[in-house]
């Protein structure tokens, strides 16, 4: 046993790219979890948007009939169609004779509103339409072209729920929803609403009464029908109009549907029932219109006789001086056009202040969910059918691989009996050396080992010297340096080994006795260059370690099986790999590039021709992390580094013949299978409980079970493969419900780092690829 010890320069030591890197990292760590957590919260925000403008979120579909109207006063029920609380008392409006009060529900839509429309204008009839503000916020350019055109609008609520279920709460955020929707829109607001599932006034209840008094309170209009044109029904166009046309000369407000489905029959019937109704001497008006006119009379009979009685004197005043206060400032006088459009849109206010602005945030907000839910959706498939594409490929190209290598007649070559380096680089690993120096000690393969202690602060070196003279370990060498990282600690292991292949592993991991000796045999190859072991989780016996059991196993049995058969393995793991050692000698050693060397260095053997295989015989035995940060911590580094070595070897992607292997075909898989896949993953879960919540419990649970169902058949099959006990698959549901969350918010802060930090640590220079001689030899 020997001791090397590279000597200390008397001065301070700069700090490594490694270390500037992580010092960075973690200094802007805390400001990425928050803005990790902001994006999922906004994400979240969308969703329930979405789902609230679709009734998915806080929907009630009750409908309330056959109440008693006991406490609802007989002029109301015996009344005209429309509701006032002037000065407190109630007080019906009916339509005029000869007089159509137009009405449409439920909308805007954007199939049949803009249609319905065209007809109103080419007639040139008015109506109103009463709007459910979720649609408003949806479709706002069709509301904006509503009231410019001329036509009346008024609340139908936000949702379309029936308000005689819902608290005082509800009914008022139903009310200035839809007005902010509509301010947003067309900048306006409302004093008219017609009640979802309402229809002529003798229906009213002692339910809905309170309701429309205390709408009334607040200055709104109840406004009902008493001709119902049942359009809804589709009972085709003959009927619709027949059904909406009054006896006689009877004035009537009129409901038809411009929205919540099929209207077809509806607008084929429109012009017909028009056309129908002026021929037979009738006007069409606006809500507005009706309660002008009947204001009118009322003025005419109390006036008669009186020589300063004008005709709408008040509400004509009023009007013109709103039309000339309103249009973009100007004092002048309103025209007759200007004044006769103001009366039938009478109901609208000016949207100003707090209200337009919150409105046009509402229409924007919603346009974003509008965006973004399809968008995610389209992704949902997409993700979807890549993770089932991938858990299809794994399984046909493991069992082909599973095959092909332990069939009696494959081999390498000739066995391969040379000694080999084994390279252990170890920083602060006193509780662990002395095993992993034991492991080695029962080798079935001739080997020297090179422990490269990395300037540790505890007792590293003198426990593994220690360990080494106990066992009589002669072929052990001991080599102590500044502290400089894994990579700087592999590269002093590589010059300092003596032998043409080098074993690499970590100084807390122990090798089965024929672990070197199956690690070494595919080097019987000429074309072989660096090959990939079996890493198993230790201590796996936690619920930490369990989970991370089920990943290696899946991982290694599988992932590494089908990249070894497609020729583009994209890691050899630190716990236990082989390298030739001109290979990473012409690679330039392991690189300080990026926090993954050991995918760096794998990539980069590709890149120069070398073949990178998995031994599946090569059994090492790790401690993987026993708590959550430790965890955490590591994967965000192996995470991270992953993304800056793909970014490094990124021309791999236009490299030519067999060296361009990897990035023609494993580059895609590894960005599509290990970053791009579970970076959007988490939409899965989102959207499955976002479904079993609000939408179908039942057929969500399934679909999740279904999944899970695959997952476990998956890893029940590579535990197979590596003849595991199932048992540690009992732990494969909460997994899943825990630990793979925390896997994609790992990924997540990776890509966050990437996105807003990290970019410039992955641009280096290129390396010169030169390896120095070994320092201080003793």
């Amino acid at each position: 046993m020997s001791t090397t010890t590279t000597p200390s320069r008397g001065r301070r030591r700069a700090p490594t790219r490694i270390e500037r890197a992580a010092g960075k990292a973690a200094a802007l760590q805390k400001p990425r979890v928050i803005l990790a957590l902001l994006l999922l919260l906004a994400l979240t925000c969308i969703m329930l948007l979405d789902g609230y403008l679709r009734a998915e979120v806080g929907g009630d579909q009750r409908v309330r009939d056959g109440a008693s109207s006991s406490k609802v006063p007989d002029k109301i029920l015996n009344g005209g169609p429309i509701v006032t609380f002037r000065g407190g008392q109630a007080t019906t409006i009916s339509v005029p004779k000869k007089t159509i009060a137009l009405t449409f529900d439920d909308g805007p839509n954007p199939t049949y509103t803009p249609q319905v429309l065209k007809i109103l204008e080419e007639n040139d009839v008015p109506a109103t339409f009463f709007l459910v503000g979720s649609m408003v916020s949806r479709y706002p350019s069709i509301v904006k072209d509503m009231v410019q055109q001329g036509n009346e609008v008024g609340i139908h609520t936000f949702t379309h729920v029936d308000l005689s279920y819902q608290s005082d709460s509800r009914i008022k955020r139903e009310m200035e929803q839809t007005q902010l929707a509509l301010a947003g829109a067309a900048g306006i607001t409302t004093t008219l609403f017609r009640a979802p599932y309402s229809s002529e006034t003798d229906a009213i209840d002692n339910y809905s009464w309170p309701v429309y008094k205390k709408l009334g309170a607040d200055g709104y209009t109840s406004v009902f029908v008493d001709t119902d044109s049942d359009d809804w029904k589709k009972p085709g166009v003959s009927k619709i109009v027949s059904w909406a046309t009054p006896k006689g000369t009877t004035g009537a407000a009129v409901l038809m549907h411009d929205a919540g489905g099929d209207r077809e029959q509806t607008v084929e019937a429109l012009p017909t029932y028009i056309k129908k109704m002026k021929a037979k001497g009738y006007t069409f008006t606006t809500i507005s219109g009706v309660v002008e006119k009947d204001g009118a009379s009322n003025r005419r009979a109390a006036t008669a006789g009186s020589a300063t009685g004008v005709p709408g004197a008040g509400g004509a005043a009023g009007v013109e001086g709103n039309v000339s206060g309103n249009a973009n400032g100007n004092a002048s006088a309103p025209t007759g056009t200007q004044v006769a459009q103001a009366r039938l849109q009478a109901a609208h206010r000016t949207a100003t202040g707090t209200t337009l602005y919150e409105g046009k945030a509402l229409v924007m907000a919603v346009a974003v969910a509008e965006w973004t839910v399809p968008a995610l959706s389209v992704g949902l498939i997409v993700v979807g059918v890549a993770v089932m594409g991938r858990f299809g490929m794994m399984l046909v190209l493991a069992r082909r691989h599973y095959r092909q290598r332990n069939r009696r007649r494959f081999g390498w070559g000739p066995t391969v009996t040379r000694p080999v380096s084994v390279i252990v680089p170890a920083y602060n690993e006193k509780e662990c050396i002395a095993n992993t120096l034991k492991s080695l000690a029962r080798s079935t393969h001739p080997i020297e080992v090179i422990v490269v202690d990395d300037g540790s602060t505890d007792d590293t070196s003198e426990i593994a010297r220690a360990a080494a003279r106990e066992l009589g370990m002669t072929n052990v060498r001991v080599i102590r340096q500044e502290n400089a990282g894994k990579p700087a600690a592999l590269n002093n292991g590589v010059r300092s080994a003596s032998y043409d292949i080098v074993v690499m592993m970590d100084g807390d991991t122990v090798f089965e006795p024929e672990a070197v000796h199956q690690l070494v045999q595919p080097f019987a190859d000429p074309e072989v260059g660096a090959v990939a072991g079996n890493a198993k989780v230790g201590n796996r016996d936690t619920l930490i370690g369990a989970w991370q059991h089920i990943e290696y196993v899946m991982g290694f049995n599988l992932d590494r099986r089908m990249y070894d058969l497609l020729r583009c393995m994209p890691t050899i793991p630190g716990a236990i790999g082989a390298f030739r050692r001109d290979a990473v000698l012409q690679v330039g050693g392991m690189s300080e590039d990026t926090l993954a060397e050991d995918t760096d260095i794998t990539i980069a053997m590709h890149r120069a021709g070398w073949r990178v295989v998995y031994q599946e015989h090569a059994r090492a035995w790790t401690e993987a992390p026993g708590s959550l940060k430790q965890l955490w911590s590591q994967r965000y580094r192996w995470s991270y580094g992953t993304m800056q070595a793909l970014w490094k070897h990124r021309k791999s992607l236009t490299d030519k013949g067999p060296s361009g292997r990897f990035g023609r075909v494993g580059m895609p898989l590894v960005v599509i299978f290990q970053i791009v896949t579970p970076v959007f993953a988490p939409l899965i879960d989102v959207f499955t409980v976002y479904s079993m919540i609000f939408v179908d419990f039942r057929a969500a649970l399934y679909a999740w079970l279904a999944v899970l169902g695959i997952q476990l058949f998956c890893a029940a099959y590579a535990f197979r493969l590596d003849r595991e006990k199932y048992r540690y698959l009992l732990m494969m549901p909460l997994q899943q419900l825990a630990y793979r969350q925390m896997m994609y918010l790992v990924l997540i802060h990776s890509c966050i780092t990437a996105l807003t930090g990290g970019r410039l640590r992955w641009q280096k220079l290129k390396r010169t690829g030169e390896v120095g001689t070994p320092a201080g030899v003793s």
